[in-house]
């Protein structure tokens, strides 16, 4: 069945406006039912910025998943938890809700109005991550921004549908699938082209020593999750007790930002 997007896009439409629509859509169609914002693509992302207790000399981008806005991610605890981990960093909460994904241009507005002006207050490093929906947009940013942000979090990311997942599992594994030539994005290709950029990490390690992951050993995309896991180096997945929920991810991105620092040799 083709996703409903599909009867309405250009033919040639521009491949990366192409993907992040149609990522959208099936995260969408993937979600469980129930409505969550959806967004006002005619306006600005919505941010907050919650500052460092002191001197900031870092960002933290926190995307959302499908269901939460401005107001859920506070109530998450993750800028608590951020601070904990890193007392130098600023928190910015950015509600790049599905309409954002939909209109086409999400990576690159992302980039526009919240990564590339962060870079100018000088800030030594940006990280970005999000949970379902908002790792997914944060693997859409990589893939188009490659090596942009000084690291990512993606907390149970959603990576697409099981033929392409059960595809690389009989394959045994990223390492050894084979995801053929290249090919322009559509609605049948876009997740084999992000795979193909997930197998590009294996392929050269250094690209994946400051991507770091998240799950739940009981949410409902562990198994998606589990195979995206060999590409990252093994102290950088983390499988905790619970489900597909801030419950699990909050905690989850402490123990991330600590350990990076500590891979680092920071105190």
């Amino acid at each position: 069945m083709r996703s409903p997007v599909s009867l309405c896009v250009p033919p040639r439409v521009h491949a990366r406006r192409l993907m992040v629509r149609i990522a959208a859509t099936l995260a969408l169609v993937a979600a469980i039912a129930g409505c969550g914002p959806l967004g006002d693509p005619s306006k600005p992302i919505p941010t907050a910025l919650i500052p460092a207790q002191g001197k900031a000399e870092r960002l933290v981008v926190v995307l959302p998943g499908r269901g939460d806005d401005l107001a859920a991610l506070r109530r998450s605890g993750m800028v608590e938890a951020i601070h904990e981990a890193w007392p130098d960093a600023d928190v910015l909460l950015a509600e790049l809700a599905i309409r954002y994904y939909q209109g086409g241009d999400a990576a690159k507005r992302l980039h526009d109005e919240v990564v590339a002006p962060a870079r100018t207050r000088g800030y030594r490093e940006v990280w970005l991550g999000g949970a379902s929906m908002g790792g997914m947009g944060t693997l859409l940013y990589d893939k188009f921004y490659p090596g942009d942000a000084d690291g990512l979090f993606l907390l149970a990311p959603y990576l697409g549908d099981r033929p392409i997942l059960e595809e690389i599992m009989r394959a045994g594994g990223v390492a050894q699938w084979d995801p053929g030539p290249v090919q322009e994005m559509s609605d049948d290709t876009w997740q084999r082209e992000l795979w193909r950029h997930i197998q590009s990490w294996q392929q050269d390690p250094a690209k994946a020593r400051n991507v770091w992951m998240a799950t739940g050993d009981r949410d409902r995309l562990r198994d998606a999750n589990a195979i995206l896991a060999p590409v990252l180096p093994p102290e950088q997945v983390l499988v905790r007790p619970g489900g597909h929920d801030w419950t699990v991810w909050t905690p989850a991105t402490r123990e991330i930002l600590i350990a990076a620092d500590g891979a680092r040799g920071r105190d």
